[in-house]
């Protein structure tokens, strides 16, 4: 059974967030590269697009992590802790992350990405230009460039989809490159 057939099961064909069953997307959470069950959650386009900041946050709509945050899944627990995060200074949001318990090992997993961080203390990558750079972009090579430990070599102009972020360093994203997992200096990228 596929990945997207065993979240649809165990969702009963609705977002794991809101419960809409509009417009429902496979969504593997940052910063896993790996689609898989553990990884992955149904979500909604409207959940989709405020989760990835396509959009404007709707306070109001994520009232339903008052429920969300209790699911049995670890993926659904650690992006309901993340949306939390990111509305904590609404009032209602940071009763929930009180109330909320994560075992150290999956908060670990959820704080990733920095949500529980205030936006001075976070890490922004940024390519050659200076553009900001976030998990899922695309991002073109602008140098030829040797692949350290093999003895491939990544092009110029190559297109590098789906990257992502290093947590620990500005510096540091990850994509694919042909069929291997590299990892790109962020100074010899430019975002498409």
């Amino acid at each position: 059974m596929s990945v997207l057939q065993t979240l649809i099961d165990r969702s009963n064909n609705s977002c794991e967030l809101c419960n809409s069953t509009q417009d429902l997307k496979q969504y593997t959470i940052p910063p896993s590269l790996n689609e898989n069950v553990a990884n992955d959650i149904l979500i909604c386009k409207i959940c989709l697009d405020q989760v990835e900041g396509h959009v404007e946050m709707n306070t109001n709509h994520w009232r339903c992590l008052n429920d969300s945050m209790w699911n049995e899944h670890v993926a659904v627990q650690i992006m309901a802790w993340r949306m939390l995060q990111r509305l904590r200074n609404e009032g209602w949001p940071k009763d929930l992350l009180d109330m909320m318990y994560l075992d150290d090992s999956v908060l670990a997993l959820a704080r990733a990405t920095g949500e529980d961080k205030d936006e001075s203390e976070k890490i922004i990558h940024r390519d050659v230009n200076g553009v900001i750079l976030e998990n899922g972009d695309a991002v073109v090579l602008i140098k030829d460039l040797k692949v350290k430990g093999s003895s491939m070599v990544a092009k110029q102009g190559t297109a590098v989809r789906n990257i992502r972020l290093d947590r620990e360093n500005a510096k540091y994203i990850e994509g694919k490159v042909g069929v291997q997992q590299i990892v790109i200096i962020t100074d010899y990228v430019k975002k498409l």
